[in-house]
């Protein structure tokens, strides 16, 4: 066996453990801080915050006498809080409570309140929706919006020459006007236009409007590939031009969609251009499940190719409170569109091969980490709300199984017997075992 065959592989299998250990760091420490902190103003002493499990690497003491730890296994971490019995605050440690002053008890989490219970089990969760809107804030004010009317910014490379410059203001094309982009019927126009090499463009340029040539404004131009694609795996890469498709040349990108579509999972032939460069790639497309604006999830054949127009258009600052809305409404979209899918699956309506595993999870931590930094962190910020809202479910072991027993007491008058807790746990950790499970064999044969 030739190792220099083994090399890439490695080194791919390397970023993407990498990728995925960073990631699932960054939420967990995010995760754990919200719980940690909010106890600690809420009265409630933190004995250790440990980042991972098992052996410890590193620790140190800080002066309010919480250990800090680095554990070897990056996969999870926890808070131990004053009289707990464990980590995950399954029980209490009943002999070491019974010896502390009334001073003492309430410094731990069983003497706390139930208001301040309340408040640390619930900021993990909370602490990762504010990653995430902080990260989707934080892209939209560097990315930007485009500028109404749509002027052009960088130009992509594109198969035909074209006499469009950055800075032109795009009025008409193929003698339609153009909408607003915020305008019903902007998304549409690319629709209706002629699939031809060039067409002609009014533009506005120094003051003068002029008539020019230009490509398509949506060709099949790759602008991104999705992770666990047949693209990506094909390694087709950002401005990679496809001009034909099993021999027929294509000019717009729908002309591609229909193509895989029409293939019906058949393997398709690509004729693509690379800075220059003719090359073939054969890929076979995939059946995906997408969710649709109104609701619901429709199935269709993809190659997992993401266009747009053949230029970036050029930006300005949205504003914060703009961004800041967009954030949330982002990180909603994110948690409306995982209820709707883990309920298809339940019924029956999409395939169960929908959820992903810790490997599935890794792949794609790998992939976007390939794509660029922005990818990478939008990434960490889309796991980081599944993650808040994974722990919200109202299992036991999770902080949601925990909120639905303060709540019990909070009506009850007093908390769920011991007896019961414990068979409650033993219950909610067996399901997540088996959900873990069910996910990582999904990784292992779905295709």
């Amino acid at each position: 066996m030739d190792i220099a065959t083994l090399l890439p592989q490695f080194g791919s299998l390397a970023t993407t453990l990498f990728a995925f250990v960073v990631a699932l760091s960054v939420i967990v420490a995010v995760h754990e801080y919200g719980h940690y902190i909010v106890g600690r103003w809420s009265g409630i002493h933190a004995d250790v915050f440990s980042l991972g499990f098992g052996p410890v690497l590193y620790s140190r003491m800080d002066k309010r006498g919480t250990k800090w730890q680095v554990a070897l296994l990056p996969f999870g971490g926890f808070v131990k809080f004053r009289g707990d019995a464990d980590a995950a605050s399954a029980g209490v440690d009943g002999a070491a409570v019974r010896e502390m002053t009334s001073a003492e008890r309430r410094s731990t989490m069983s003497g706390a309140p139930l208001w301040a219970r309340t408040a640390t089990v619930a900021a993990g969760p909370v602490f990762n929706f504010v990653l995430a809107i902080v990260v989707f804030t934080g892209i939209g004010l560097t990315r930007g919006v485009a500028v109404e009317p749509l002027t052009v910014g960088d130009l992509r490379p594109v198969a035909a020459a074209h006499g469009i410059l950055p800075g032109d203001v795009i009025l008409e094309i193929e003698g339609q006007s153009l909408p607003q982009m915020g305008e019903a019927g902007f998304g549409e126009m690319t629709e209706t236009l002629p699939a031809a090499p060039l067409m002609d463009y009014v533009v506005l340029r120094d003051g003068r409007e002029m008539t020019v040539q230009g490509p398509h404004p949506m060709p099949p131009v790759v602008t991104q590939t999705s992770p666990q694609s047949a693209a990506f795996d094909s390694g087709l890469r950002r401005d990679d031009v496809i001009v034909a498709v099993d021999g027929d040349p294509i000019y717009a990108f729908r002309q591609l969609r229909e193509k895989v579509g029409a293939a019906d999972g058949a393997p398709l032939l690509l004729d693509v251009l690379r800075d220059g460069e003719a090359l073939q790639v054969t890929l076979t497309p995939r059946r995906v499940d997408e969710p649709q604006a109104a609701g619901g999830f429709e199935t269709n054949w993809r190659i997992g190719i993401i266009g747009g127009w053949f230029f970036d258009p050029l930006t300005e600052s949205p504003g914060f409170g703009t961004a800041l809305l967009t954030g949330i409404s982002s990180m909603w979209e994110i948690m409306r569109g995982s209820i709707s899918g883990l309920y298809h699956m339940v019924t029956g309506a999409i395939s169960t091969c929908n959820m992903s595993g810790p490997i599935g999870i890794a792949e794609v931590s790998g992939a976007m980490a390939s794509q660029g930094t922005v990818n990478f962190i939008y990434f960490i910020a889309v796991l980081s709300t599944a993650v808040g809202l994974l722990n919200l479910f109202p299992i036991p072991v999770l902080d949601g199984g925990h909120l639905v027993f303060y709540a019990y007491e909070a009506v009850a008058g007093k908390p769920p017997s011991d007896k019961v807790l414990r068979v409650l746990m033993t219950v909610g950790l067996t399901l997540i075992l088996s959900l873990m499970v069910f996910a990582v064999s999904n990784d292992l044969f779905c295709p």
